[in-house]
């Protein structure tokens, strides 16, 4: 097994600990823009090699690990949703986040605007619910985690601004298996 990304990617991150979860051994080859534009159809990390089968995108291997566990991914339409949903926002976050390394933000381009409402609304939806025990088998609850401990790494949300889920996040940063994945450790 060969994971390829960047420690700092939260989609990256995602496929780390479940991959530690499984025990997988797998090699780890850091990737940078260049490399995934020039190897991936994707033009992105993460993406993933194992037995001749070459995944592009993090869902799916999320799905690919899932089941070689015997597990399910995300099996009901709720939990699919709640992870559509988070990804969304997390796309978007990710757009303005790259876009801003251009020196483009909110204010000069209405599509960023957008993008910028889309996650304030999502993050409101999500503050909205309760969150309960950390369940490290939840891909909605782990790409939730790995979301909104990448923004606050690169300063794209005040999570002081939804205390549900600053509580959620902090939950998970008491587990190790989350902790020891955080993107300054890299």
């Amino acid at each position: 097994m060969k994971l390829f990304g960047s420690y700092t990617s939260p989609f990256v991150r995602h496929c780390r600990i479940v991959l530690a979860q499984h025990q997988h051994n797998y090699e780890f080859v850091p990737t940078d823009y260049t490399q995934s534009a020039q190897q991936t159809p994707t033009k992105r990390v993460p993406y993933f090699s194992h037995d001749g089968l070459e995944l592009h995108d993090s869902s799916s291997i999320l799905r690919y690990l899932r089941s070689l566990a015997g597990e399910g991914f995300c099996e009901d339409p709720a939990t699919f949703d709640l992870y559509c949903t988070i990804n969304t926002a997390l796309d978007a976050t990710v757009n303005i986040f790259i876009l801003s390394m251009d020196n483009l933000t909110a204010e000069q381009v209405p599509y960023l605007a957008r993008q910028q409402d889309r996650v304030s609304a999502i993050l409101d939806d999500l503050n909205s619910r309760e969150w309960g025990q950390v369940d490290e088998k939840n891909d909605a609850h782990l790409r939730l985690a790995c979301f909104l401990s990448w923004a606050q790494f690169r300063n794209r949300i005040d999570i002081q601004n939804w205390p549900n889920l600053q509580q959620f996040l902090a939950g998970m940063n008491q587990q190790a298996w989350f902790a020891n994945t955080h993107p300054a450790l890299s």
